[in-house]
Parts: structure tokens; C-alpha cells; sequence
């Protein structure tokens, strides 16, 4: 029977303690704010809104002075000042006797300041609608509700000229390429700015303008009401609304509306009391409906970059990808610029075109603005052959049953659309060289190929004696891990058999990875190690256990491929500035329990897993537990005073004090006994005694009643 090891009470006991201390109420000269994982934020008085630095998950060492939900177990950001300029660890935001809000750097160089100039501060509130204020003389001399980053929240108005600005993308802060304003003439707007200019290009979408109202009156402010519509607000009072009819009240709901680094602008909610099924942000709203057909723009790229394609996912978000034969100019970002992998030229070619150059055929795949030439009535074979003899042309799009529509680099507003009613791209190729993989389409069939495929499932074959057995997973080049890992150069993470660098795979649905690279010199266990990692967890697949893509078994070079999680390692979350919530706590560690239980007892492989710690769970982006790195050779650790005050604590009851710091815990005793039961029994010295994860399970969740635990110190009576 597979037991539980007492490693788990670190997990149980450390997801209990919380120890943090925030400042809420007005904010007076003098009062600061340092950069560093233990900053405090200050708070708005109901606790729903916090102020402060924000650590940034792609670099640890940069934070970003930001506003967040702080209740919930997303702390979605809603505003941030510095996104261009994170302040490197160190920094100091003051509320300077000068009377002036100010962010320095550690040399004391200033990286923002709130630039007031209509009076001197003399103090700062974080209020419950979410905005930030400085007051001087009574009033109001400066609020970030007037300096939106890229979400407008309820009671937040927009007047003509301010604008929401995207960020880069999902991590980075920088701004991005897309931009949300109000116009008098159009109303709302959306269009594509082109960095690292200010110029906005043409809208790609517009919303309520002046001709599709009743009235012709100049639009003057997109309002959020703090019943969660939005509405474009004119000059004669007239209202266009944006947003259909909410769900539930603004007193149990949480709304925002954020522009999204993709270029759609959505209205979200979140339940205020929620458990952990419905502790997310749901989308109610979005424009424009598909990004990727939207109005074709004449300046810029359109909704991916330049010689990309867009296609719609199902959640109305825009998937980017190269076309086969080219590859993302920056592999960093698959939403880029994409380039070929040939060099296409119009000097006499050493053999016949027919020689050097093939077609790649997509279905339904179109750039419109990139023609020069149209030829009708042409047949498909005589499209074929003329862009095949043109050295100007880089695409032919064949539709209508006899037009022909040759195109240029670079191409435009690439898009997939099943309204083409199955028109052809014809993209031209170099031959010879083995292609990249194919973009992820949805619902889209690509011509002459396998219509089964998936681009990361391919069948394990290898040499060894010992043959790794049939999987789901991808077989990597070591080249192309190199290429993906930029030689290796973000480091994650490192183990006692290698070192977990980030990675970026540019032309696949799931884009950002985490590689191991393991080491052969270590014990001299790598081998038995990558067998079994490949083996065993190759075949299993839970929510609660990070998932392995694929594998590199070329020489002496073995790594593996995972999915990466953008929240980092439980223990950087404990341990951090923003430290988790009671609910995401318990959220966690229920988590952790139905992973262990699928080990276990639910795969067809049974797996102890020996070394669960802080360390080796990850967080995906919903705060969601994740089981990793499954190496098989337990380190030894000694237990922690934690456990003998832990016990001591059960005891005496006092287990107020493991959760003196928060309200929510201190609210909840009676789950925090449950756990504390549960930990004592799984740290029994007696096996016989420890409870299946099953069973550990059942108790955490209240399904089954925890008797009263034995000490779990050696040689104690069971009496």
C-alpha cells in the first residue's frame, strides 16, 4: 500500500502560517515603500484593493508599482506606473517631505514620480473603488484613475484623449501594440500603434460611433458604472451601450475591463465569495468579436506581425503562426514578426525555378492588403505558375473558381477565415531542408499533411538497449533545444540532477517551456533517471502534475521538456512579498493531496513520489498545485521545529497562533484543526499508522471525520 512521508507536513503546516503585516488608511508624509519580496502594500479599507510593488514572475529581481485584487487568489494587476522601467530590487517609493510621490532606485536615481503640479501632497489614500489618490489642501491633486495602464475598473471614466495602452505581453509590461481611446468623431477606438513611435494607425475596430446612434452628438466619455456596464457617454447626455445585461451585483461581483496584449479589450467578473471551482475571472464581454477578420488596417501588421497568421481560439482570443518555410524573428514572441527561411531573389537563379521552389498550400488562409497583381480568369495550375516565375512574388491566393491574387513581402493582416469558402494560399517555398513544424490552426486542415497530426505528438524510438517505451511526448534535436533555450541562458531552477533553464518553442500552441537538462556526471544515476522520468511520467496526466512535452536523447546530451508555469515554486510564493491568501492555501494543499492520490492509486504506473516539498510544487497561472520533478532518489531532510510546535499548538489549544497575522484563517479554525490532524497523522513513526493519500484526501475535504492524532514523536503510546 502506497503511504504517505512525513515530508508532506512542511507542505500542510507551511500553507497554515502566515505572517505578514499591511498598512491601511491614508498614507502621511514621510511613509514609504521598499522593493523587495517582504514589502508590505497598503491597502484600501475593505481589503479589496492593495498598493505596493509587484514582483515580477520573468525576473525576480524587478518589481513594478502596481495596484491588485487582493482578496482573490489571481491578483489580477488593475493599474501599473513603471511598466517600461521596473525598479530593480532595492527601490524606494516615498512620500517625500518635499511633498512629492517619488520611485528611486537604489542609487537614489528617480525612475517616476506622480508629477503633481497643482499643489503640495500632505498625504495618500488606496480607496475601495480601486484608485490610488494624493490629497493636498482638501482635494485631490493626483489619482491613477486618470492615468489608466491597460484596465478601467467600476466608477472609472475615461475622458477624450486618454487611452488604455496593452501590454507587451502576458508577463512583460512594457507597452505594447495596441491602444483603446475614446474619439469624439469615432467614439471608441481600437488601433495598433506603431512602436516604438506614438503614431496610432487606422482603427481595426470601432465601437457606438456617431453614425451608428440615433443622435449625431460628439462622444465625451467611455463610462464604467458601478453596476459593471459600459457605456459611451455623449455630449447631450445620450448613453450607447457597450456591454450586455451583467450577471450579479457589484456588492458580490468583481468587473474590470483590461485590453488584453493581444489587442481584445473584455469585461471580466469575478465572485467575491467563491471556492475553488469558481475562484477565476470569467470573460461576459469582448470586442471585437474576431480579431483576426476584423477591418484590415493599412500601416502596421494587423492583429499578429508581419508574414504571421491569426486564427480565432475558442475563448475569442487570436493564435499567431508562421507559415511552414518561415520562422518568428523573435522566438521570443510567437505574436512577431515572422521571416523565411530562404532568401528569395530576382539575380539568375543557378537552376529552374521548377528546381528550387515548391508550395505549401493553406486552406482558408488570406493576407489582404498585400497584392499587386490580379490575373482572372486563371485556373489554379496557371496561378501556380506565374507566382512560381515571378521572383516579386512570395504568396498566390487562389478563390472564385478563376482569380488569382499574386503577393509581396511583407505580408499583412494574416488571417485564417472560414468564410473564404475554401480558398487557397499558396505560399512559396525553398525546397530541399526539413521544414519547421506546421502552425496551430483551429479547425483548419492543412494540405498534404497527415490530418491526424498534432504538432507535439510523435512516437519515442531509440537505439538503446533499454528502449523507451511508446509515448505521447515530442523528440527534440539537441540544436533545437539550444536554439529554443537561447544556449541556455534563463535559468529556472537546479537539482541534484540538472539545471531547468526557460525556453521557447516558436511555432506550437504551447510556446513558453521549461527544459532539464540533466546531468550525466552526477552519481552517475542520469541514465536510470532519464529512463524513468521518460517512462513513467511520459504515460501519466492530472491537473495536479506538471506536464512533460517531450525529451532530447542525442550522445551525452538528455534533457527533458515540461510545460512552464508562470507563478514559479510554492515556496518562492510562501516564502515572497504577495504571500498566498487562506483560501489559496487550502486551495493548494487539496491540490497537492489529489495529485498525490493520482501517483498513488489512479495511474497505470504507481509512483512514490519521495521528495514532496515547497520547491517541487508549481503554481500554473490560476494558482492551480503541480507536482514536478518526480527524480526518485529522496534527499534526506530532518524535521523541522515546525512540527513539534505544530503539535505542541494542537495540544494546548492554540492554534490561533499558527494564523495570528490572518483574519480569514482566524475565521476558519476549525478547517485549520483538520489540517493540523491530518499533517500529525501523516508524520506518524508508526507506517502502519500513516493514512493512504486516499484517505488523507477524504479528511482534508471534510468527506470523512479525523479522529484525534497520536504524537508523532518515536516510541509514543497508541493508546
Amino acid at each position: 500500500m502506497a503511504l504517505v512521508f512525513f515530508p508532506l507536513i512542511s507542505l500542510l503546516l507551511l500553507l497554515l502560517v502566515r505572517t505578514d503585516a499591511q498598512t491601511v488608511g491614508n498614507l502621511t508624509v514621510g511613509a514609504s515603500l521598499s522593493a523587495d519580496e517582504n514589502s508590505h502594500p497598503w491597502i484600501s479599507p475593505s481589503g479589496d484593493y492593495a498598493f505596493g510593488f509587484h514582483q515580477l514572475s520573468s525576473d525576480k529581481s524587478l518589481f513594478l508599482l502596481a495596484i491588485w485584487y487582493n482578496k482573490i487568489p489571481d491578483r489580477t494587476l488593475v493599474w501599473y506606473a513603471n511598466g517600461d522601467s521596473p525598479a530593480p530590487k532595492g527601490s524606494k517609493l516615498q512620500l517625500t517631505a518635499d511633498r512629492e510621490f517619488v520611485l528611486s532606485n537604489p542609487q537614489g536615481e528617480q525612475l517616476w514620480n506622480s508629477e503633481v503640479s497643482n499643489g503640495a501632497v500632505d498625504s495618500g489614500v488606496m480607496d475601495d473603488n480601486g484608485s490610488f489618490k494624493l490629497l493636498g489642501s482638501g482635494s485631490v491633486l493626483w489619482e491613477s484613475f486618470k492615468y489608466p495602464a491597460d484596465t478601467v475598473l467600476p466608477s472609472q471614466t475615461l475622458d477624450e484623449g486618454l487611452f488604455l495602452s496593452s501590454r507587451q505581453s502576458e508577463t512583460n509590461f512594457s507597452k505594447g501594440r495596441f491602444r483603446l481611446v475614446l474619439r469624439s468623431d469615432d467614439s471608441l477606438v481600437l488601433a495598433t500603434v506603431n512602436l516604438p513611435s506614438d503614431h496610432v494607425n487606422d482603427p481595426y475596430h470601432k465601437s457606438g460611433t456617431a453614425g451608428d446612434s440615433n443622435s449625431s452628438s460628439p462622444a465625451s466619455q467611455l463610462v464604467f458604472n458601478e453596476s459593471g456596464y459600459l457605456f459611451v457617454l455623449r455630449e447631450n447626455e445620450e448613453r450607447d451601450l457597450l456591454t450586455q445585461r451583467t450577471t450579479g451585483s457589484a456588492k458580490n461581483v468583481y468587473y474590470r475591463a483590461t485590453l488584453g496584449f493581444d489587442g481584445v479589450f473584455t469585461l471580466y467578473s469575478h465572485p467575491k465569495t467563491f471556492t475553488g471551482n469558481n475562484a477565476r475571472w470569467t470573460a461576459l464581454w469582448s470586442e471585437p468579436d474576431n480579431i483576426c477578420t476584423s477591418t484590415p488596417i493599412n500601416a502596421g501588421s494587423g492583429a499578429c506581425g508581419l508574414n504571421n497568421i491569426c486564427s480565432i481560439t475558442a475563448e475569442k482570443r487570436p493564435s499567431c503562426g508562421c507559415p511552414s518555410g518561415y520562422t518568428l524573428v523573435d522566438p521570443m514572441n510567437r505574436y512577431g514578426n515572422c521571416k523565411p527561411n530562404f532568401t528569395q531573389s530576382c539575380d539568375q537563379e543557378p537552376a529552374p525555378v521548377e528546381d528550387l521552389y515548391d508550395f505549401e498550400v493553406l486552406i482558408n488562409v488570406d493576407w489582404p492588403l498585400a497584392d499587386y497583381a490580379l490575373l482572372e480568369p486563371f485556373t489554379e495550375d496557371q496561378c501556380r505558375q506565374s507566382c512560381l516565375n515571378d521572383c516579386m512574388c512570395a504568396v498566390a491566393i487562389f478563390r472564385l473558381g478563376d482569380k488569382c491574387w499574386k503577393k509581396k513581402l511583407p505580408l499583412s493582416n494574416g488571417r485564417f477565415d472560414p468564410t473564404l469558402n475554401g480558398g487557397k494560399a499558396l505560399i512559396k517555398v525553398r525546397k530541399g531542408g526539413r521544414p519547421p513544424l506546421a502552425p496551430y490552426f483551429p479547425n483548419q486542415e492543412l494540405k498534404n499533411k497527415d490530418k491526424n497530426q498534432e504538432p507535439l505528438i510523435l512516437i519515442i524510438s531509440t537505439s538503446r538497449s533499454e528502449p523507451v517505451v511508446e509515448t505521447n511526448l515530442r523528440s527534440f534535436t539537441y540544436k533545437e533545444l539550444v536554439d529554443a533555450t537561447d544556449e541556455f541562458r534563463e535559468e529556472l531552477g537546479r537539482g541534484a540532477f540538472g539545471i531547468v533553464y526557460r525556453g521557447t518553442l516558436p511555432m506550437s500552441y504551447i510556446s513558453q517551456v521549461a527544459v532539464k537538462r540533466l546531468n550525466t556526471l552526477v552519481h552517475g544515476h542520469a541514465e536510470k533517471e532519464f529512463k524513468t522520468e521518460v517512462n513513467v511520467i511520459g504515460q501519466t496526466h492530472h491537473k495536479n502534475l506538471v506536464r512533460l512535452l517531450g525529451f532530447c536523447d542525442e550522445g551525452e546530451n538528455r534533457l527533458l521538456v515540461y510545460e512552464y508555469l508562470s507563478n514559479g515554486t510554492l515556496a518562492s510564493f510562501l516564502f515572497g512579498g504577495l504571500r498566498p491568501s487562506w483560501i489559496q492555501r487550502t486551495q493548494i494543499a487539496f491540490g497537492i493531496a489529489r495529485g498525490l492520490l493520482y501517483l498513488h492509486e489512479e495511474c497505470s504506473t504507481q509512483i512514490i513520489h519521495c521528495d514532496i516539498k515547497p520547491q517541487n510544487i508549481l503554481l500554473d497561472e490560476y494558482y492551480n498545485a503541480r507536482i514536478s520533478d518526480f527524480d526518485m532518489e529522496s534527499s534526506s531532510e530532518e524535521r523541522a521545529i515546525l512540527t513539534d510546535w505544530a503539535y505542541d499548538c494542537y495540544l494546548e489549544e492554540t492554534l490561533d497562533l499558527l494564523v495570528e497575522n490572518d483574519v480569514d484563517a482566524q475565521h476558519d479554525l476549525a478547517k485549520v484543526e483538520r489540517f493540523v490532524q491530518v499533517a500529525i497523522w501523516c508524520i506518524q513513526e508508526d507506517l502502519s499508522l500513516r493514512p493512504t493519500m486516499r484517505e488523507v484526501t477524504q479528511m482534508l475535504e471534510g468527506v470523512v471525520q479525523v479522529p484525534a492524532p497520536p504524537c508523532p514523536c518515536p516510541y509514543a503510546s497508541t493508546a
